[in-house]
C-alpha cells in the first residue's frame, strides 16, 4: 500500500466535512470545521483514515472545532516465540485443565461431607460452566466491538491456582483497533458483564439446585471448618428458589454453584466504576477523565471495604500508570439513552456484589 499524500488526506477530510482552514506541519495535518453535526461524520472519517494507517482526534480550541491528523505508529515486529494464536489457544488449554482439576477436588471435598455426585462430573460441568461465563463475558466484546468495526485479538485466558485459590483470573482481549468515541467506548464496555452475567444466572439456579442444606448436627461440627463466603443478592434469590435461603439455613455450596458465585463476584469488579475495567470504560464515557479519576479511588475504597484488599491494591497501582482509554472524540457527550442505561448497570452491580451481611429477613 502506497503513503497517503496530503493531497489524499484533504481529499478524504473534505468529503466529509466543510473544511474553513488547513494548518500542516512535519508532525501533523490540522483541519478547521464548520460542521456542528460532527459526531457521525468523525466516525466515517476515523475509519477511513484508519484504513490508511492515518489516526484523527477531534478537539475544541478558542471556539474551533479542529481536527488533527497523525500518521500511526508502526506496528511492532519483535520475533516472538509463539504467536498470538498459540499463546491464546495454550492459555485457554491451561485454563480448562486447571479449572477441571479444581472441579475434581472441590465435589472430592464436597463427597467428604455430604455426597454430591461424581468429582469428574461434576469437574466438566464446572468448568463448562466457569468457562463459559468468562468465554460469554469475551464474546459479548467481540461482537460489540465487531460491530462497531473495531479490531480485536481473540481472549487471552488468564490461569490461576487451582485447588489452593481459585482457578482462573479470568480473560481479556486486546483492542487492536481505535475507540472513535464515547458512544461505542460505551458499547464494547457494558456488551461483555451483561453477556457473562446471563449465564452467570442460569448457572446459578443449577447450582443452587445441586447444592445440599447442611443437617444442624454437621453445621454445628463443621462451623470452624468451613469458608463462608459473601453472597449477592442474584445469588441468594437462586438459593430462595429452592427454599435454601435464609437466616438459618446452611448450604454446602457445590462447584457449580461456586462457579456462579465467582461469576457474580467478577460482573461486580468488572463493573466498578475504576480505572481500564469495563464499568471504568463507562464511567468515562459518561463522567469524563476527572470524575472518572475520582470514582476510581471510591471504587478502590469500596474493595477494601469488602475485603478483597488485594484487588483495590492492583486496582491502584495500575491506574497510577494509565488511568483510562481517550476516545478520538472526546467532545460529543455519551447519548442519553446510554446514561439511562448506566442507572440499570448501577443497580446490576449491587445486585452482584458480595455483600458481607445477609439479605434475607
Amino acid at each position: 500500500m502506497s503513503e497517503p499524500t496530503q493531497e489524499d488526506v484533504i481529499s478524504a477530510v473534505s468529503s466529509i466535512f466543510s473544511v474553513r482552514d488547513v494548518a500542516i506541519t512535519l508532525e501533523k495535518m490540522e483541519f478547521e470545521i464548520s460542521d456542528s453535526d460532527f459526531k457521525e461524520r468523525f466516525v466515517l472519517l476515523a475509519q477511513r483514515l484508519e484504513s490508511i494507517n492515518l489516526v484523527c482526534f477531534l478537539r475544541k480550541s478558542e471556539g474551533k472545532i479542529l481536527i488533527q491528523v497523525n500518521r500511526l505508529p508502526p506496528e511492532s515486529k519483535k520475533k516472538r516465540l509463539l504467536s498470538r494464536e498459540w499463546l491464546q489457544r495454550i492459555l485457554f488449554g491451561v485454563v480448562v485443565a486447571f479449572v477441571m482439576v479444581d472441579g475434581y477436588y472441590r465435589t472430592l471435598g464436597a463427597n467428604s461431607i455430604i455426597y454430591i455426585g461424581e468429582p469428574f462430573d461434576f469437574a466438566v460441568l464446572y468448568t463448562i460452566s466457569l468457562v463459559g461465563i468468562l468465554g460469554v463475558h469475551e464474546s459479548g466484546h467481540l461482537v460489540a466491538a465487531k460491530i462497531h468495526k473495531i479490531r480485536t485479538s481473540w481472549p487471552y485466558f488468564i490461569p490461576g491456582i487451582p485447588v489452593v485459590g481459585i482457578p482462573t483470573f479470568g480473560a481479556m482481549i486486546q483492542s487492536r483497533g481505535l475507540t472513535v468515541n464515547r458512544d461505542i467506548l460505551f458499547d464494547v464496555a457494558i456488551a461483555g458483564p451483561i453477556a457473562g452475567l446471563v449465564i452467570a444466572i442460569l448457572v446459578s439456579f443449577y447450582g443452587a439446585y445441586t447444592s445440599p442444606i447442611l443437617d444442624d448436627s454437621i453445621a454445628d461440627q463443621l462451623s470452624g471448618s468451613l469458608v463462608k463466603l459473601n453472597d449477592s443478592i442474584l445469588m441468594t434469590l437462586a438459593l430462595a428458589t429452592f427454599g435454601k435461603a435464609g437466616p438459618d439455613v446452611e448450604v454446602l455450596m457445590s462447584p457449580i454453584l461456586f462457579a456462579a458465585w465467582l461469576g457474580f463476584l467478577i460482573t461486580f469488579l468488572n463493573l466498578l466504576p475504576a480505572w481500564q475495567l469495563d464499568g471504568g470504560h463507562m464511567a468515562r464515557s459518561i463522567f469524563g477523565q476527572k470524575i472518572h479519576k475520582i470514582a476510581t479511588y471510591a471504587s478502590v475504597g469500596v474493595l477494601f471495604l469488602l475485603r478483597y484488599e488485594m484487588m483495590a491494591i492492583f486496582i491502584l497501582l495500575f491506574s497510577m500508570k494509565n488511568m483510562s482509554v481517550r476516545p478520538l472524540d472526546d467532545i460529543s457527550p455519551l447519548s442519553k439513552n446510554r446514561k439511562l442505561i448506566y442507572i440499570a448497570v448501577i443497580a446490576i452491580a449491587v445486585l452482584c456484589a458480595p455483600l458481607p451481611f445477609s439479605v434475607w429477613p
